[in-house]
């Protein structure tokens, strides 16, 4: 993605970290070295004399740090390295080289003090267990957890309070709807008050009124208590409405760290301006207009036009210089849009890896094949 790597010389590529760090990542790298087995029997006999392997490396060798209460969006293609970076940070996943430091802990340790000081939250998987009420998995968590009676009880009421979810805590979890049981999920990895929240599609598959209530709560969580959040999702909506920040990875390398309207200005230069007038413009006074004309929107009454930012007064004023206006809009290029045309230029769209070991992503940035001859 040569193009969105010359996004760093925009003024909004490298933010200013003005909080103290909670995550520092250094050359990190992983690699996955994995058994490929022919189809049938006859594969399975081969495998015996000369097996074959191939390795994947699903992230090369990123830095990043994000400060204390950041939200930020890790975006990517499937099979960009999102997942296998939330893993090795949470713990889950060994880095196979590199330095990476959470809160002042190795995550790969798994040390007690920190996984009591995180929490991650998979949209495609449950830590609810599903035949019994949401309160009895929060009660084991409380155990867990080591947490107090008291302090179990206050973060319930003001978790319960925010999700909506008072009158779901005695229901058992299959019978919630998805989004019910996303909100249940959240309860559950927030009740112990964890420091940083890793978030894994948090908004997969919910209709639009539960992504704004579980957005707004989200919002909530780290205004209230200053919460860092690390989140990945294909829903653009979820990263403008949560991230002040976003790091885009593809093929397992980071292409991008900044604002979010640092990336949208690098990647579309111009504003899209859209003049509907209450009769038809006659075509030669358009002749005169600044801008690239992407079309009228099937009607003579209607002027689209793509201007560069800093012309974007200067064209206003021709415009209302047409005729009586019925409707005048200027907008940023979708977010999605954009991201959709990042990737395809780099043909990442689709191009998801195979299933590593441990049931990790095989988030492909390279792959080799060996061979053992047994």
């Amino acid at each position: 993605m040569p193009h969105v790597t010359s996004v760093h010389g925009h003024p909004d590529a490298q933010p200013h970290f003005d909080r103290p760090a909670v995550i520092a990542a250094a050359g990190l790298t992983k690699t996955y070295t994995f058994h490929d087995q022919g189809a049938g029997l006859a594969g399975a006999v081969r495998s015996l004399v000369r097996r074959r392997y191939q390795t994947r490396l699903a992230v090369d060798s990123i830095d990043f740090t994000i400060g204390r209460g950041e939200v930020v969006g890790l975006l990517g293609p499937n099979g960009a390295g999102k997942t296998t970076t939330l893993k090795m940070l949470s713990g889950l996943l060994y880095p196979t080289s590199g330095d990476l430091e959470v809160l002042g802990h190795t995550p790969s340790r798994r040390r007690p003090d920190y996984l009591r000081r995180i929490a991650l939250v998979m949209g495609q998987k449950t830590m609810l267990w599903w035949d019994v009420p949401a309160m009895e998995s929060l009660l084991l968590h409380k155990e867990m957890y080591d947490l107090s009676a008291a302090e179990f009880q206050r973060n319930v009421d003001e978790l319960a309070e925010l999700l909506e979810v008072r009158d779901l805590l005695n229901v058992q979890v299959r019978k919630v709807s998805l989004g019910e049981r996303m909100k249940l999920e959240l309860m559950a990895a927030l009740v112990h008050g964890p420091e940083i929240l890793f978030l894994d599609e948090p908004t997969i598959g919910l209709d639009v009124v539960a992504k704004a209530r579980v957005r707004a709560f989200l919002a909530e969580v780290t205004r209230r208590h200053g919460t860092t959040i690390l989140v990945t999702s294909h829903d653009m909506d979820d990263i403008e409405a949560l991230c002040s920040r976003v790091m885009v990875i593809d093929h397992g390398r980071l292409q991008y760290d900044g604002s979010l309207s640092g990336l949208v200005h690098a990647a579309r230069p111009r504003k899209l301006v859209r003049a509907t007038y209450a009769r038809a413009v006659e075509e030669s006074r358009l002749a005169g207009l600044d801008g690239v004309a992407v079309g009228s929107g099937g009607s003579d009454q209607t002027v689209s036009l793509e201007v560069e930012r800093e012309r974007t007064g200067e064209v206003l004023e021709q415009l209302t210089r047409l005729g009586p206006l019925v409707d005048l809009d200027v907008a940023d290029a979708d977010v999605e849009e954009i991201m959709r045309d990042l990737f395809l230029r780099r043909g990442a769209v689709g191009a998801g890896g195979a299933v590593g070991p441990g049931g990790g992503p095989a988030d492909s940035a390279s792959s080799a094949e060996t061979e053992d001859v047994r």
